[in-house]
């Protein structure tokens, strides 16, 4: 009786979500196509509350689900020996994945060349401003200083997934080693986690609110116009995330069998929340949840998942590739179009920059601009793109998402940890 009221309200839950949307996009619509620009920006800005009171409910569970969660899932793991395995094969998939992907980017825009003939005088480098004071002084200082954290309390006021994963793996190795000692410790800290996730269920009551103000203040600003006017652009990137997730579950297929479906089912709120939304961190607390209740070993999702946000954003890593290169195509850049040496180098040079920036909005094209300058790419080019990268966003961020779940599922089951619920 409990599983099939959980399934009713979760299926509830995606219904109000989808219809939502749908509303979203209608008074975007209906804003954009009978009101001044004012009025248009004014309606946006208002109506972008609702998301950010929806982000920031689910933001200010984060640090103390990530750190709790991951304390008591080391401490469960037992020893370095296992922590190690584990890391091992999560980072395996994660290095696969993020190849695959970017891979995959750099293959279609080679094959389709959306970038040519593209209009590059449609430039906004007004709204580009902020993203390159963003990606300036990237270095690998910034990148140590990205991963290392300095105050714990300041990477959890932050936010800084990375931060946190490096301070509870070291945490949570100690109270491992202490024995005895450390039990009162590891019993608070699971019921903290039972807490808080308990709270997800009451701040997930709100995402239907928060999506329909992402919708609304997307589509009142830009209006539906612009699809069209970037329809070849969109359209092949949302065909490369389809093979991509063609890809992805067949491996899953590969690895979970019959199993699939019912994690598809599992994670399909979590992803159009994702989708809607644009981010991730929405959605993080309730994929923690939705996974050890498909029946992962709450240790291994403790552990793989947190990883997995910093280094497994399978459909941002294929938008970096993709989108260089329609810059590159269509400020007609030889060096890298007709070079695919260069174009491997940049790959491998993603693949490495990626893990620098993130925990920032639009992580994708601040790394784009840090990298796309090495080899030449001008950051005038973002500001083609940067209209309709909340259309891209909402496609790359539901992959990421999935791609997480299938990683935290195959090291499960690697691990003898998947039960059949």
């Amino acid at each position: 009786m409990e599983v099939a009221h959980q399934s009713n309200k979760k299926s509830k839950l995606t219904l109000y979500i989808v219809i939502a949307m749908i509303l979203g996009i209608v008074a975007g619509y209906l804003v954009h196509n009978n009101y001044s620009p004012e009025t248009r920006k004014t309606f946006a800005d208002n109506a972008k509350l609702l998301t950010t009171i929806f982000l920031r409910m689910v933001q200010m569970i984060i640090a103390p689900i990530v750190f709790a969660t991951l304390v008591v899932g080391i401490a469960k793991l037992g020893d370095m020996k296992t922590v190690g395995r584990v890391g091992g094969k999560a980072m395996l998939w994660f290095i696969t994945a993020s190849l695959v992907s970017l891979s995959l980017g750099l293959i279609l825009v080679n094959i389709f060349k959306p970038g040519v003939g593209a209009d590059i005088n449609n430039t906004d480098m007004a709204a580009v401003g902020d993203l390159l004071e963003k990606s300036k002084g990237f270095s690998l200082a910034k990148f140590v200083e990205h991963v290392v954290p300095r105050s714990v309390i300041e990477a959890m006021a932050t936010n800084e997934i990375l931060q946190l994963v490096v301070f509870s793996v070291f945490f949570g190795i100690a109270l491992t080693a202490v024995g005895k000692k450390g039990e009162p410790i590891i019993s608070a800290l699971d019921s903290l986690a039972h807490v808080v996730l308990k709270m997800v269920t009451y701040v997930m009551y709100l995402a239907p609110l928060g999506v329909f103000g992402a919708m609304a203040a997307a589509i009142a600003k830009n209006g539906l116009g612009i699809l069209g006017t970037f329809g070849k652009y969109i359209g092949e990137f949302y065909l490369g995330l389809a093979l991509l997730w063609g890809l992805l579950l067949l491996v899953g297929y590969l690895i979970l069998r019959h199993r699939l479906p019912v994690m598809l089912r599992r994670i399909a709120s979590p992803m159009s929340v994702a989708f809607s939304t644009a981010s991730s961190e929405a959605v993080y607390p309730k994929l923690v949840e939705e996974m050890e209740r498909f029946g992962c070993n709450n240790k291994i999702v403790s552990f793989v998942l947190p990883l997995g946000y910093s280094f497994n954003l399978d459909g941002s890593m294929m938008y970096m590739t993709f989108a260089s290169m329609f810059i590159a195509q269509a400020f007609n850049i030889t060096s890298i179009t007709g070079d695919v040496g260069q174009q491997i180098i940049m790959l491998l040079v993603f693949l490495i920059t990626s893990k620098g920036i993130a925990g920032v909005p639009r992580a994708s094209l601040v790394v784009v601009l840090a990298t796309g300058a090495m080899f030449g790419i001008p950051p005038e080019g973002v500001g083609l793109i940067l209209a309709i990268d909340v259309f891209c966003d909402m496609g790359r961020t539901m992959t990421n998402v999935l791609g997480n779940a299938l990683a935290t599922a195959a090291v499960s089951k690697w691990e003898g940890q998947l039960e059949h619920t």
